[in-house]
């Protein structure tokens, strides 16, 4: 099983989103973190699928640190 990157994003109307930098076009939106969160489960589980419908193997996750600097 592979671990991915997400990345979180809260929008100045206060909802979030996010998604995976090593995947295009897997993304979800929604009211709270928690929903973003399961949402890209659901994202991210059907892209997976689609793959191993196709055949095709899901591409390796990037080796990131994540760190915050401030300014």
């Amino acid at each position: 099983m592979n671990s991915y990157l997400v990345v979180y994003e809260r929008a100045e109307d206060g909802g979030w989103g996010a998604y995976l930098p090593d995947i295009d076009g897997v993304v979800a939106l929604g009211r709270t973190r928690e929903e973003v969160e399961d949402g890209m489960r659901v994202a991210l589980g059907a892209y997976l699928d689609w793959l191993k419908e196709r055949g095709e193997t899901a591409p390796a996750p990037s080796s990131c640190e994540v760190g915050f600097i401030a300014a």
